[in-house]
């Protein structure tokens, strides 16, 4: 540890692409044209050249993306050492966090207009060599994980290693998991052992932001013009996303689409359900962000109240929905800690519940509305019958720009038996 705090975050980016070069001879990298995996390519392609190494490359292509980024990917599939090219436009399952009811997307579906034209080099659902290693709308991160195994089989390999460009900066969850591993490749932290023959490494996961745009300036890399259009849209460098943008995190940059590509965000808002909601509310408490808009003055059952008069005023059938549920969610703890209405605290939960769970107060009651969620499973709850027919009521009165939640299998069996895809 004590040989990296005297290196700069280059050099050690440098000795980590020559340890797994010495290591591995299978080694491809997993890129989305943003700009860490970007320079961890271009950077990685000159040790690469220097060593006369050659190595794969992993691309989810995820069709609702912007065509700049789409164009850097076709700038960076030019590199003099690259060997196989994998542009995979496969129908797969995405997180979806803009929609009251619809929590995934699949890209590239057959029978739908897609934002973009499939480019011509891609893998897809008719041409793919995956075999078994792919199944017809599994999720992204499942895939993701299959495909080393494939690899290594192709090139009847035992071990394989893969390099990431995450940064743990941007987030800290990403900082513990790498800084405190304890699944390691011969102990070097900023790897992981996935115990299966494939090997993960993060060789810029100690870089800062700046350090990225230092290395992009100092070594006149290739960049995602993306970047240039949010610095001039006045988004800071620390806050630009350009990742598939539908995610609970990731939706922090929805609102951008519009300014910086009119004519995709246009596809886009017909493609992913609630990807408009998503941009006009991707700042406020109704997707996550800033905290709550609880004014100071209320207390938090004044503003459940005001929360549900709020729906009502566009639709009384949504409203109708979370009053059913809360009275249910009511009614349990009377029957069981003999609470009453006028019992119910504000924001903290009472003594005699606190053992089973978060208790029952209004604040918790309230945040569910707030974040929309239609099933209230922030108040313990599953999907009933009475959900079933609530989403009949809506889809009557919304029409097919609702979606409906399918990350379950009775979620899923409800989309199919009410007609939604």
């Amino acid at each position: 540890m004590k040989k990296y705090l005297e290196q700069n975050v280059y050099d050690a980016f440098i000795d980590r692409i020559n340890f797994v070069f010495d290591e591995f001879e299978l080694v491809y990298l997993s890129v989305s044209a943003g700009k860490d995996s970007s320079v961890m390519l271009q950077l990685t392609n000159e040790v690469a050249k220097q060593r006369n190494r050659t190595f794969d490359i992993y691309f989810m292509d995820l069709e609702a993306q912007y065509s700049a980024t789409i164009q850097h990917m076709e700038d960076l599939k030019k590199l003099s050492q690259i060997r196989d090219f994998y542009h995979i436009c496969l129908p797969i399952n995405l997180s979806n966090s803009n929609s009251i009811f619809q929590s995934h997307w699949t890209c590239w579906k057959e029978g739908r207009e897609w934002v973009r034209e499939m480019p011509k080099d891609a893998i897809n659902i008719n041409n793919h060599p995956f075999g078994e290693y792919f199944k017809l709308g599994e999720e992204f991160e499942t895939f993701m994980v299959k495909f080393p195994k494939w690899l290594m089989k192709k090139h009847e390999k035992t071990k394989v290693a893969g390099l990431v460009g995450i940064r743990t900066d941007e987030s800290y969850n990403r900082f513990r998991s790498i800084a405190f591993g304890k699944n390691l490749y011969k102990e070097k932290h900023w790897s992981t052992d996935n115990k299966k023959g494939y090997y993960s490494f993060y060789p810029i996961y100690d870089w800062r932001t700046e350090d990225i745009w230092h290395a992009v300036y100092k070594f006149n890399l290739l960049s995602n013009d993306v970047y240039e259009m949010l610095w001039k849209n006045g988004v800071g460098i620390h806050d630009q996303r350009i990742c598939q943008p539908y995610g609970a995190d990731q939706r922090v940059s929805l609102n951008q689409w519009a300014a910086l590509e009119p004519e995709t965000w246009h596809k886009v808002v017909s493609r992913v359900s609630g990807a408009n909601f998503g941009s006009l509310y991707c700042k406020s408490s109704l997707l996550g962000h800033n905290g709550t808009e609880k004014p100071e003055f209320m207390l938090w059952q004044e503003y459940t109240v005001f929360l549900l008069e709020s729906l009502g005023m566009y639709s009384k059938n949504l409203m109708l929905h979370y009053i059913r549920k809360i009275k249910i969610y009511f009614k349990y703890y009377k029957d069981n800690y003999d609470l009453d209405i006028q019992d119910i605290p504000d924001f903290t939960a009472p003594k005699i519940v606190k053992e089973h769970g978060k208790g029952i107060h209004w604040k918790r009651i309230a945040k569910c509305i707030e974040k929309n969620d239609f099933i209230c499973r922030s108040l313990s709850y599953g999907v009933t019958l009475a959900d079933k027919e609530d989403v009949n009521i809506l889809k009557e009165q919304w029409g097919n720009n609702l979606g409906l939640q399918q990350n379950t299998k009775e979620l899923r069996k409800l989309s199919k038996e009410i007609g939604y895809e």
